[in-house]
């Protein structure tokens, strides 16, 4: 089993597989809707016909005739849909995640969520149907756990005073995922599947079988990784300094340490923080940051690749370089500047340092469609701004919520359940995944009703009373 400092990379490197499987499909959700599209348009009674018959028919009482020939409006509010189906489950998933990690374990939770992701992935594969498509998204909603409770993990092996350098390696993560997923996505997009051998030999598999079949690979690498390399975490914190004994003396809490890992399990954590209602109030205040920012954020984010197939027909080649292109400056960012600067400046501070980057990147977007031959430049001016945001906001928020945390206790005198690591942190990612939910069908209706320069100048409005409203938050720590 590996040690403490090895624990922090294992977790690391199989979020990495597991990012790099989600951020594959990003730029191919244009293409795959499509494809759908064109494929089922003649099937009167199908899910797709139905749904655009739907919209077509809103689209009519809203605006007349004027915009039913523009294909492109109705991918993008399809492609809202398919974004918040994963997100709604994760919200509704995401606190029984946290609370049964909290009862049986970190390890064992995250093995059933892999279990669920491959079998997402197998479903995409062979989906060639828009309801089977969907099916694969409802999948991997149900199943994901694997960015929560890496948070727990790194939260259970971390002393609070590096806890927003530990979270900030998820975002480093993230931003590794963002930069190379989605150029691999692209790559294998136009790589088709070779249908000569064994059971996909003459077989009818989704139009990008190549992508989702890495996609495979990729989680069944992690999951054979994390069940000979990932040790049970749960009850367990790393002593700042000294042996168990001193660990010991400054508790009234019985101690014990695991000859193999080296960790030592504290029944019940201190206090570090303040009283219980304060951290459970700041707790309400940070789920509520984090549903607002996402509620924005994610709807602008998820738009971004609909945004360039619309203005300048933007292929998966393309949108794959720019989703790199912020991946890469994000990741630059994590290692470069949050990891040494966080502890200084505090976690609120940076996460409202993002969001007011944020409102620079939106304004940007917001004139895009009037810039004419400039425009493919300032998508990358905008880029910029959102990888700031992106490397900043949800981390630092992450952090200081899991600093609000206390250690699980098997004794009847344990800390208040409320504040145990996976249930809190399953609930403030609870929150994340609604706002992640609503986002997507939020912006890509307003996009669809009002156009794009509206819909990112509304949300850069949005951003500005959100960064107002964080004052609260933003305080710099005490220096000695």
């Amino acid at each position: 089993m590996p040690s403490i400092a090895n624990v922090r990379w294992v977790v690391v490197l199989a979020l990495i597989l597991d990012l790099l499987a989600f951020t594959i499909p990003l730029p191919l959700f244009p293409r795959i809707i499509e494809w759908y599209t064109q494929r089922e348009l003649g099937d009167e009674n199908g899910l797709l016909s139905r749904i655009l018959t739907s919209i077509r028919t809103f689209q009519t009482m809203l605006h007349g005739s004027a915009l039913n020939s523009r294909r492109q409006w109705d991918i993008v509010l399809l492609g809202g849909f398919l974004g918040s189906v994963f997100s709604v489950l994760q919200f509704l998933v995401s606190p029984w995640i946290g609370s049964l990690s909290d009862a049986y374990g970190r390890k064992p939770v995250l093995l059933v969520s892999m279990i669920g992701n491959i079998l997402s992935g197998i479903v995409w594969m062979k989906s060639t149907s828009f309801m089977s498509f969907l099916l694969a998204r409802a999948i991997g909603g149900f199943s994901e756990g694997n960015v929560q409770l890496s948070i727990a993990i790194l939260s259970d092996v971390t002393e609070p005073a590096k806890r927003g350098r530990a979270l900030a390696l998820v975002g480093l993560a993230f931003a590794v995922c963002f930069s190379t997923g989605p150029v691999l996505g692209a790559y294998f997009a136009q790589r088709p599947f070779p249908l000569v051998f064994g059971p996909f030999k003459h077989a009818d598999l989704n139009i990008y079988a190549a992508p989702a079949a890495l996609t495979i690979v990729l989680l069944t690498l992690e999951t054979v990784f994390l069940v000979f390399f990932l040790p049970e975490t749960r009850g367990y914190v790393v002593p700042t300094s000294g042996t168990a004994a001193q660990v010991k003396s400054a508790t009234t809490k019985e101690v014990e340490v695991d000859e193999d890992t080296g960790f030592v399990h504290v029944p019940a954590a201190a206090d570090p923080s303040g009283t219980v209602q304060q951290r459970l109030s700041l707790l309400n205040i940070l789920r509520w940051v984090h549903f607002a920012f996402l509620s924005v954020f994610s709807g602008v984010e998820f738009t971004l690749t609909f945004l360039t197939f619309d203005l300048f027909d933007w292929n998966n080649s393309q949108n794959g370089k720019m989703l790199a292109f912020i991946g890469v400056l994000s990741a630059l960012l994590q290692g470069g500047y949050v990891r040494r600067s966080i502890h200084k400046i505090g976690e609120g501070v940076m996460a409202r340092r993002g969001v007011q980057s944020c409102i620079a990147s939106f304004a940007v977007l917001a004139a895009l469609p009037h810039a004419g031959n400039f425009g493919p430049r300032l998508v990358y001016a905008a880029a910029v701004c959102l990888a700031y945001t992106s490397a900043t906001v949800v981390n630092s928020l992450t952090a200081l919520a899991s600093l609000q945390c206390d250690e699980p206790s098997a004794g009847s005198s344990g800390p208040d359940p409320r504040l145990l690591k996976g249930r809190a942190l399953g609930e403030f990612r609870s929150a994340g995944q609604l706002g992640r939910a609503l986002g997507p069908l939020l912006a890509c209706a307003a996009y669809w009703t009002v156009g794009p320069s509206f819909t990112y100048a509304s949300s850069a409005l949005a951003m500005i009373v959100l960064s107002s409203a964080m004052r609260g938050i933003a305080i710099k720590p005490k220096t000695e």
